[in-house]
């Protein structure tokens, strides 16, 4: 027996300001039957025939093809756009996920039980009398109200489960108060930042409503090459999916998005949330998968997005992970590292321990901090170079290298500041005659030199 078809027809896309979400957008003369099915699968409404499904476990594009499938068994229209399909093929793992025996079912299990109890407490199924921190982790104590029985709950999020359960209340307050009477506090734990995220979908799939201010000039202040809202995550995401040896992983938080090489030593992480002079990008290299961090570097959110490019880029080379024993500071070094701005007519100034290679033109410069460099016995030592924007003393953004650094990976940096901040003399018309990296912006008249890092590897 055929199943009916129902007129109407649902629309699932990714929610316009949430990662993970998902929209439904109900339509033709029968929408209500879609609307009571998505409904009972724990779908939000926001609007008329507009339901979020939002999630603390960031499955939601699992579930909306679930969803997608019985509603199609019922006979009715689904569309599903392409970006959420993108989604939903996409395949990912928690980063350090503390049950690594379990498989993607598995885990997925896990997030769901979880997933069930932030429900139930939601929704008042189960009232939660009290909470405390146990190491690092909060627990909780509380009663299912329509069977009666207490349970003792333990993590939060994703990994919040059932660990105990008692007959009454009163014995599983009494137990929880002998365990946690130092930190024992009544009612539910604070939000998390995941359920506040959570609670905030479901409340609107509305897209931003105020256009971003205009960029403004001056120390302390965003530069005009500022980047615009989103240009950093859309860098991010672009590079991993360009590279396909860069696995893109979750994290504990909503806030960072973690992207390791597939030899597992090198890492890239993004904070979603860094603002102005915050740190947005950390890249770290080790020595093995599970040795000692040999070099890192950070860079902060109003960094211009093409040098930002020109690093993600760097590291797509053999030096990034393979030049991992160099000198902390030799000559053959700094030259490799300063000879692009030496070509192109910069000069520097000497300021105590920091030697600094500001533009001809102003706005950024290159600064070494020689005692740093020279001293430096591990990769967790002080910066010893940074790459500024604004003025040296007060930068509106930097970009700061750890030493042991792989003078390739400066070296590319160093060549797009020599490109785009330099007075285009005579002189400085030809200096891809040493062989310095690639050319990462417009620049009239430069030839387009030889790949990365082949200038260091041939000196």
């Amino acid at each position: 027996m055929s199943t009916p078809s129902v007129d109407a027809h649902v629309r699932l896309d990714t929610h316009p300001t949430h990662p993970s979400a998902v929209t439904a957008t109900l339509t033709r003369a029968q929408a209500h039957v879609a609307h009571v099915g998505l409904e009972a699968a724990d779908w939000h409404v926001t609007a008329d025939n507009i339901l979020v499904l939002a999630r603390i476990d960031h499955e939601e594009p699992y579930w909306a093809e679930k969803a997608a499938r019985q509603l199609r068994a019922d006979g009715i229209t689904v569309e599903i756009t392409p970006r959420l399909r993108e989604a939903i093929d996409e395949e990912w793992t928690w980063a350090n996920y503390p049950m690594p025996w379990c498989s993607r079912a598995e885990i997925r299990e896990v997030s769901d039980a979880a997933q069930k109890i932030h429900d139930d407490i939601r929704h008042g199924r189960l009232l939660i009398h009290a909470h405390a921190q146990d190491a690092h982790a909060t627990v909780a104590v509380g009663t299912y109200l329509d069977t009666g029985k207490s349970v003792y709950l333990h993590g939060e999020n994703h990994l919040r489960q059932i660990a105990n359960s008692f007959d009454s209340p009163a014995r599983a307050l009494t137990s929880f108060e002998d365990m946690h009477s130092d930190t024992m506090r009544p009612g539910p734990a604070p939000m998390t930042d995941t359920e506040r995220d959570t609670a905030d979908a479901r409340t609107s799939p509305g897209t931003p409503t105020t256009a971003p201010e205009p960029p403004t000039t001056g120390a302390g202040t965003a530069s005009a090459d500022t980047p615009g809202p989103g240009a950093h995550e859309a860098l991010f995401a672009s590079f991993v999916e360009d590279h396909g040896e860069w696995e893109n992983y979750r994290t504990w938080s909503d806030d960072a998005s973690v992207a390791n090489h597939g030899s597992l030593t090198l890492r890239a992480e993004f904070d979603h949330e860094a603002r102005g002079r915050d740190i947005a990008w950390t890249i770290a290299s080790y020595q093995s998968p599970v040795g000692e961090r040999t070099w890192h570097a950070t860079a902060t959110a109003d960094t211009p997005t093409d040098m930002i490019e020109t690093l993600l880029k760097s590291l797509d080379t053999d030096t990034a992970w393979t030049e991992r024993t160099s000198a902390p500071l030799t000559e053959r070094t700094l030259n490799t590292v300063t000879g692009p701005l030496t070509e192109f007519g910069w000069t520097q100034t000497i300021n105590g321990h920091h030697i600094n290679w500001p533009a001809p033109n102003g706005g950024t410069g290159l600064r070494l901090d020689v005692a740093a460099a020279v001293g430096a016995t591990t990769a967790h030592s002080r910066p010893a170079w940074t790459v500024w924007g604004g003025t040296a003393e007060q930068p509106n953004w930097t970009i700061e290298f750890s030493p042991h650094t792989p003078a390739a990976v400066l070296q590319d940096l160093t060549y797009n500041l020599a490109l785009t901040h330099s007075a285009h003399s005579t002189q400085a018309q030809n200096p891809q005659r040493r062989g310095y990296g690639p050319v990462r912006t417009t620049a009239p008249a430069t030839p387009t030199p030889p790949a990365p890092g082949r200038a260091a590897r041939s000196t």
